[in-house]
């Protein structure tokens, strides 16, 4: 999870909101990616989106299923989604989105085989986030 938060805080530093995410097969990262969405001008470009299309790339393959993703922020249901489509073994997650986390809407949207533990360094996690929003809020 401290390397999804260096993940989030080079994001942070492109004014992206501070969400980071890395992927990790047989204890190695072989992807990682914090949100774009500013950058690119893509409402798709969240932190977990850049990691599995990086970690399909490694592969060569669509399917995840022996691969754990850390991401510092519990994933939205877009992003919940497409977990689903590449089979994610694991999920770890720092905090809880208690307004957009996929958790609010249907635990389902994940596959069925995938393990997920949440509130990992939570507070770190938050107070990323918090930081930055205060941070836009009193320029």
């Amino acid at each position: 999870m401290k390397r999804a938060i260096m993940e989030a805080e080079r994001g942070m530093a492109k004014g992206e909101v501070p969400v980071g995410a890395v992927i990790v097969s047989n204890d190695q990262i072989i992807a990682r990616g914090h949100n774009l969405t500013e950058q690119l001008n893509d409402f798709t470009a969240h932190a977990e989106m850049q990691a599995y299309t990086s970690a399909s790339n490694y592969f060569g393959n669509k399917y995840l299923n022996e691969c754990t993703l850390y991401v510092t922020l519990e994933p939205c249901i877009m992003c919940a989604g497409a977990a689903y489509w590449t089979r994610m073994g694991k999920i770890v997650f720092g905090a809880y989105d208690k307004k957009r986390g996929y958790s609010l809407i249907d635990n389902a949207i994940l596959h069925p085989k995938t393990i997920v533990v949440g509130g990992v360094l939570a507070d770190d996690c938050s107070e990323l986030i918090k930081r930055f929003f205060i941070a836009k809020r009193n320029p």
